[in-house]
């Protein structure tokens, strides 16, 4: 049951950093329950249009109702980001002004506690953004062979102890399936050193966001998209991204890069001068939030927001 009240992170920052026009177009990847959508919204004109795709139809709803307050010229799009390309095609949308992503697990998804994404409360193994696709964390925890539940944690955690935890997986298993996120996050426990357990931090923490993203191929859907997201962009339009962990921001990083900084011959005589830029990086560092604001919310803490501009 949901009982925590939405805090849309780095709010002002992305708003600020969309540079929004009132007759602009604008994508909304991750509308959730529209704290950020809402105030894009607020800036546009009976000219300008929000697009907003949202992959969750339980939390639709959510999202429709706060911005049908504030105006009608937007559109839902129940899909995941990575069909941005061939939705904005359908609809008939060649460019747009402004992308925002907010990544991650919104609060919709950790405050219900039956959609399995936490580990301090007993549910269904699940994590499904999408409750319409078939894989599930139950089906990876209970099917997937040990190298790749190794592998899994590993690469998409950052776990040392990958190896430990899925062979304790496997042998788990093997006398009855593993159904629960209490019954994972055991496993979890008793898989690790004891100085490991003593942390402030769940242990489970790494290995309960790897198999997030192993379910959802969050990576992989995030370099699709921003890829298509940045070429429909119009001149002086922007990308805004919010990630939430190391893995994500990486990608953001390179592909921001490999706009900004067009790979050149080592041997062709060309000066810095000559370079013809198409994109530039609105912010050289990253944007985190405030302290004033991590102390509202906790979940801001790991934030970071990267914005690029098409010249």
């Amino acid at each position: 049951m949901r009982d925590a009240q939405h805090i849309p992170v780095l709010l002002k920052e992305a708003i600020t950093g969309l540079n929004i026009k009132p007759s602009g177009i604008y994508i909304d990847c991750t509308m959730g329950e529209a704290g950020h959508a809402s105030e894009i919204l607020k800036r546009l004109t009976a000219g300008g249009h929000l697009y907003c795709f949202e992959q969750d139809l339980d939390v639709i709803p959510l999202g429709r109702d706060r911005l049908t307050k504030i105006g009608a010229n937007f559109t839902i799009i129940p899909e995941n980001f990575v069909n941005l390309r061939t939705k904005m095609k359908e609809l008939g949308v060649g460019q747009v002004d402004g992308v925002l992503y907010d990544l991650g697990v919104s609060s919709f998804h950790f405050d219900t506690a039956e959609r399995g994404f936490s580990y301090h409360a007993d549910s269904s193994l699940d994590m499904r953004m999408d409750r319409r696709q078939k894989v599930s964390a139950y089906d990876i925890v209970n099917n997937y062979t040990y190298d790749q539940l190794k592998d899994i944690f590993f690469r998409y955690g950052e776990e040392r102890f990958s190896a430990q935890i899925a062979r304790r997986i496997i042998s788990t298993r093997e006398k009855e399936p593993i159904a629960t996120t209490a019954e994972l996050a055991d496993i979890v426990l008793k898989s690790v050193p004891s100085y490991v357990r003593r942390r402030d931090s769940h242990p489970a923490k790494k290995v309960f966001q790897a198999l997030r993203i192993a379910v959802n191929n969050e990576l992989e859907n995030l370099e699709v998209s921003l890829n298509d997201s940045i070429t429909l962009l119009g001149k002086g339009g922007r990308t805004v991204v919010i990630s939430f962990h190391s893995l994500e921001d990486r990608i953001v990083k390179q592909i921001y890069r490999n706009y900004t900084e067009p790979a050149i011959p080592k041997d062709l005589p060309v000066r810095e001068k000559d370079i013809i830029r198409k994109y530039r990086l609105v912010n050289r560092r990253v944007i985190v939030p405030t302290e004033m604001e991590i102390s509202v919310n906790r979940r801001a803490r790991s934030a970071k927001m990267r914005i690029l501009e098409k010249l």
